[in-house]
């Protein structure tokens, strides 16, 4: 899985992408630049009020893995996925409709 790592490629990301949310996770979607490539990538953020650091990593592996299920990274997208207090411990079927969810009304076609 192709992630973004680069803190000004992310803030890049804050300033200049469509955001749209649901009750479990944040999505930050934007069109992946034309000298990148179509390769489609992801971050995940989870930030520092949701708790402690195992906390916070749980949250971003799950979704990961939540992604893996639902067939990202996107081709011609980068999306960073942000998590909430409730991501680390909702169901995964729960996180698998979430998802679902923002890919659709992203519009991005998997």
């Amino acid at each position: 899985m192709r992630t973004i790592k680069s803190s000004r490629e992310i803030d890049s990301l804050f300033r200049e992408s469509r955001r749209i949310s649901t009750s479990l996770i944040t999505a930050l979607i934007k069109i992946t630049p034309e000298g990148r490539g179509q390769d489609g990538r992801v971050a995940f953020i989870a930030g520092k009020r949701m708790g402690n650091a195992p906390t916070r990593n749980r949250a971003k592996r799950v979704m990961r893995e939540t992604v893996r299920r639902a067939g990202g990274p996107w081709p011609g997208v980068d999306v960073v996925l942000i998590s909430n207090a409730r991501t680390g411990s909702a169901k995964p079927r729960s996180l698998d409709a979430a998802v679902a969810s923002l890919v659709e009304r992203a519009g991005i076609n998997s």
